[in-house]
């Protein structure tokens, strides 16, 4: 796996790129993930262009496996948090 960038890292990488100071930038990334929070787990989406799209899905009750005991057990429906990867993204990586 390449180097993971710290919150701190990218606090000061976004500072750096928008000419303000850290405290601002670090701010302005809490809320972005406060909005991002607030409205997958309303139900809602998020696009960030060039970036993805954040989403909640919903899972139907289904059957799964105990791999300790081969138990199978009937787990409830829930939800769970994807994200879609943009195209320019995934192409800017790969290409």
């Amino acid at each position: 796996m390449a180097n993971q960038m710290t919150k701190a890292q990218l606090v000061a990488a976004l500072a750096d790129e928008t000419g303000s100071d850290k405290k601002s930038a670090g701010a302005a990334l809490d809320a972005l993930v406060t909005i991002i929070t607030r409205e997958v787990s309303n139900g809602g989406a998020v696009t960030l262009p060039g970036v993805g799209k954040f989403y909640c899905r919903e899972r139907p009750e289904r059957m799964v496996r105990n791999p300790a005991t081969n138990e199978q057990i009937k787990k409830e429906a829930d939800k769970v948090v994807k994200v879609t990867i943009a195209k320019a993204l995934k192409d800017s990586v790969n290409g």
